[in-house]
């Protein structure tokens, strides 16, 4: 059942018009409830309130085509979604389906009510073969198994009729029938013998005048590379032309690759049967190098017709081979604002094998509402990024590994980065980095991510006066987090199932990185003696760290029809530092909060446990500790999360609801000066914080906008029933109080319970 209700103005409407404000759908049970409401006409389905209120605002007299034209009620169209939705029960098995329709009226607004009488479920009952060709019937009875949808006692149902044709069509096409057609497969259903029950036949034809399917070879393949511009002005001329492994043609007109690098990914070997599959693979792998904008993959049967042989025909227009970029974005929450701009230049064939050189130059400021002054005086933080990376569509390593590709591209990443951050006059850091990374693809929903070298080098500049601040504090712990330092380290990543993110079928997401860091360069280190006051050995000048560090991310989807989707998700953490420094770099510490994490805080404004920042000896040093306190070696947030559709089309993108309930912390191994910032086991559930809030999500096809608000229900920084928060949520006085008393004690923190999270995709 559906129901839409509005408050849509009928002012301007004539006598004898009516607004369609109320559509209602009974008699139809699941799983089909959703689906009958497609048969409704688009002009009876009651308006989106905003889109109607857009329309008559700056679309009424025709200037402009903004928002949407108010359905008004139509008995013609009412009849034909009756007949409509009746024909979408017989198909789908209610042979004797009747719906009626009735319209009532009031004030000018219309309630247009269609009802369902179902009648009898027919079902499957005998099935039979009529195959002439017993080849075809061999491969067509040992496979039907594997898709099937038509069996003794399942619902009779023309989709399911339609979908066999379509596998058959398919399985004929893998096995070398190049010629067979979707009309060889004739089903006859015979639903007279009892009510209820329908017989069915399946027969599967010869081609006209042939006593069997023929079976056809691939022979050389022919591929032509265009200019981007798709336009070739000399076709026998101004063309490279190279023969490879004596089976494949390239003639490039482009004059930007190398066809060697390519073929790899070309699955038509000469002599194989035909299989459709493998020309679409072939056309996938190539439009996955990210570097071709067409691509198609077609046969030509030989001239000579006694061969049964196929010529085959690629034809590929790529990418323009040189782009530049440039984004930008404005965040903003309760305290801080920020503006972050990019350019980015790319290169999608720099050794005429589709390697991509990306270079990415990447600028942005903070400033922070609350301090006083003006805008120089606000500004909490500067970043000056730039990136520069080389990605092969190939594994390049000292052996000789070689990938089929066939479920994947596999990758070879270089890259190298540059970073110089300003934390107001207090703290400067800039950091060069080196890394080197392999992606590989074991099967369509396994992927493996190695990074044998990861290099960065930070020289930090801290100001004395917060040095010597946090000396005095006992917060010398900072110090040795935010210095010079070197990091060295290696990580693994396995993901299981990300291609079925965007699907609402029921599966389980897992991903799990695990990095060790440090070894080999305490290795290098034993050839120097230098030691820094703290008895920490140096090289190059500065300490290396040594750390192990796991985290994984695992979800539970689960499907209840249509859009509706229930994300389970557990994301724990853990980092450990041992050897020469005992705390992990700043840069692999956990933070909490943030759009995709716990979203009623913002990022690293979260724990560790329950540590509070009134606990700070003063105002400046809450300043100048923003951002850096608030980090954990141990993290663990949870989500549970229900999405849902809300409006068809919303200015032209799909509009999907969510409520939520976020729950975790990051916690600290060691004692580092930070009250209550300590795992303690027998204290675990009150440090746990809990929020929970409101979703939109606006999808537009390319990409999802979301607007989450996060109300804080548990709030760990404080003890005893004063944790729940909640209690204000409707308490205006009390949540004014609470904001009072926090701003003396935290200043220059404000306390807020709620956030709005602001994000470009999913949060997970």
């Amino acid at each position: 059942m559906f129901i839409a209700l509005g408050c849509r103005s009928t002012k301007r409407l004539s006598k004898d018009e009516a607004l369609v404000t109320k559509l209602t759908i009974n008699g139809v049970d699941e799983p089909f409830a959703d689906q009958a409401e497609d048969f409704v006409a688009l002009d009876i389905r009651p308006n989106s309130p905003f889109n109607l209120w857009l329309y008559n605002t700056f679309s009424r007299k025709g200037k402009l085509k903004i928002g949407e034209a108010p359905h008004l009620l139509d008995s013609s169209l009412v009849e034909i979604s009756r007949n409509q939705i009746e024909k979408f029960l017989n198909i789908k098995g209610y042979l004797n389906a009747k719906v009626k329709d009735s319209i009532s009226i009031k004030n000018k607004r219309a309630h247009v009510v269609f009802t369902a009488i179902p009648g009898t479920e027919f079902k499957f009952r005998n099935i039979s073969f009529d195959v002439a060709d017993s080849a075809v019937k061999e491969i067509y009875l040992n496979n039907r198994k594997s898709f099937t949808r038509i069996d003794s006692g399942k619902r009779y149902d023309t989709d399911s009729i339609a979908f066999e044709r379509e596998q058959i069509y398919l399985l004929m096409k893998q096995n070398g029938y190049y010629d067979f057609v979707r009309q060889y497969m004739r089903p006859t259903v015979d639903t007279n013998f009892n009510a209820g029950v329908a017989d069915i036949q399946i027969a599967i034809l010869n081609p006209p005048g042939l006593a069997k399917h023929p079976i056809y070879t691939l022979g050389d393949t022919y591929v032509r590379i265009q200019p981007s511009s798709g336009i070739i002005a000399h076709p026998r001329q101004d063309r490279d032309t190279v023969v490879i492994d004596s089976q494949y043609r390239f003639y490039d007109y482009s004059h930007f690759f190398k066809p060697k690098k390519f073929v790899d990914y070309i699955y038509l070997d000469k002599g194989d049967i035909y299989n459709i599959s493998n020309a679409d693979l072939t056309t996938q792998r190539f439009f996955d190098l990210n570097a071709f904008r067409s691509v198609s993959v077609d046969f030509a049967k030989s001239k000579d017709s006694s061969k049964r042989e196929l010529v085959g025909l690629m034809d590929i227009i790529p990418l323009k081979k040189k782009s530049n970029r440039l984004d930008g974005e404005y965040t903003f929450n309760s305290s801080i604002t920020g503006l972050n701009a990019g350019l980015t230049y790319q290169n999608r064939n720099f050794f005429g094998g589709a390697e991509l050189f990306e270079v990415k130059l990447r600028g942005g400021v903070q400033f922070d509402k609350n301090v006083d002054g003006s805008l120089s005086d606000r500004l909490l933080s500067r970043d000056f990024q730039v990136g520069v990376s080389l990605s092969f569509p190939r594994l390049i390593t000292p052996f000789n590994i070689r990938s089929s590709g066939r479920n994947g591209i596999p990758h070879t990443r270089i890259a190298s980065s540059y970073q110089n951050y300003r934390l107001t006059q207090s703290y400067l850091r800039k950091s060069l980095g080196f890394n080197l990374t392999y992606d590989w693809v074991e099967t369509k929903y396994k992927l493996h991510s190695f990074t044998p070298v990861n290099i960065s080098y930070s020289n930090a500049l801290i100001s004395a006066d917060l040095a010597q601040l946090l000396i005095s504090q006992g917060n010398a712990f900072f110090l040795s987090t935010l210095r010079s330092q070197l990091l060295s380290s290696s990580y693994y990543t396995y993901t299981i199932n990300l291609p079925k993110l965007t699907t609402y079928n029921n599966f389980t997401f897992f991903s799990g990185t695990a990095e060790i860091g440090g070894n080999s360069a305490a290795l290098a280190a034993q050839l120097s003696n230098k030691y820094n006051s703290d008895g920490q050995k140096l090289l190059f000048g500065v300490p290396y760290y040594q750390y192990v560090k796991l985290e994984t991310d695992v979800r539970f989807y689960k499907s209840f029809g249509g859009e509706r989707q229930l994300v389970v998700r557990v994301n724990p953490g853990v980092g450990y530092s041992y050897g020469n420094v005992k705390s992990l770099p700043f840069d692999k510490r956990f933070f909490a909060g943030g759009s995709s994490g716990i979203r009623a805080w913002q990022a690293r404004t979260l724990g560790p446990g329950n540590y509070n920042r009134a606990s700070l000896a003063s105002d400046s040093a809450r300043f100048n500790l923003r951002n850096l306190d608030q980090l954990g070696d141990v993290k663990f947030e949870g989500n549970i999360e229900y999405r849902f559709k809300l409006i068809k089309n919303f200015i032209g993108s799909k509009v999907k609801g969510a409520t939520f309930i976020d729950f975790g912390n990051v916690w600290q191994l060691r004692d580092n000066g930070l009250d209550g910032g300590q795992l303690k086991f027998n204290k675990l559930f009150e440090q746990t914080a809990i929020g929970v809030g409101l979703g939109l999500r606006f999808d537009v096809s390319f990409f999802v906008f979301r607007l989450d608000a996060g109300f804080k229900f548990k709030d760990p920084q404080f003890r005893g029933d004063d944790q729940y928060v909640v209690k204000y949520w409707f308490d205006r006085e009390g949540r004014n109080r609470l904001k009072s008393n926090y701003a003396i004690t935290n200043a220059p923190d404000k306390y807020s319970i709620s956030q709005i999270q602001f994000g470009i995709g999913m949060p997970f």
